[in-house]
């Protein structure tokens, strides 16, 4: 993997995530996330077909038929401090996605997205 998409991939990586998750390993040090910084954001989150929010809407939505609440809760934080969906938003993408998903998947989400949605109201409320 050329190292300019290992560089740009960091740089997709913390655009998506908002420097929020952990910084990725030295390059060279565990083969999967060099793979995965070069692969899925050095190309895929890299490429402009599709925008940031349009691929994190798929993504939601995978995530949603999977019943992941932790990963849920990653994808939705970030949407949130990037700007690209409200909580409102969020909320009617949970409530659309439980009838493809089915209501306990979907009841998981809606309460990791409540305690979300609480603790953003929680820190608009301090600034």
């Amino acid at each position: 993997m050329s190292d300019s998409k290992r560089d740009q991939g960091i740089a997709r990586y913390h655009e998506v995530y908002c420097n929020q998750l952990p910084e990725p390993p030295a390059e060279g040090e565990d083969r999967f996330f060099d793979f995965m910084l070069g692969s899925l954001f050095g190309e895929l989150w890299s490429d402009d077909t599709l925008s940031i929010r349009d691929r994190r809407l798929l993504l939601l939505g995978a995530i949603a038929a999977q019943g992941e609440e932790m990963t849920f809760s990653i994808q939705a934080e970030s949407a949130y401090r990037r700007g690209e969906l409200s909580p409102e938003q969020l909320e009617e993408a949970v409530l659309f996605l439980t009838q493809y998903v089915g209501y306990p998947r979907a009841s998981k989400l809606r309460l990791t997205l409540l305690g979300l949605i609480d603790k953003w109201r929680k820190a608009a409320e301090t600034e």
